[in-house]
């Protein structure tokens, strides 16, 4: 499943799925403010283009060793 199948806005769990990660790993992203998302009383929505965009970032910090 590619990431323009997932709706505009995905849950942690979806997240989780997206990135191919443990739902912890995918809290600590937000948590860590990696990840750009809102909080509605005790739900987390991500936006799709904040994952995108997290997605799109990474192509640059990649460090070689």
């Amino acid at each position: 499943m590619q990431l323009k199948d997932y709706p505009d806005v995905l849950s942690v769990e979806q997240l989780a799925q997206v990135l191919g990660i443990c739902k912890n790993s995918a809290y600590r992203l937000v948590n860590g403010r990696h990840i750009g998302c809102r909080r509605v009383g005790r739900k987390i929505l991500i936006p799709r283009q904040c994952v995108q965009d997290y997605l799109n970032s990474a192509r640059y910090n990649i460090t070689q060793r």
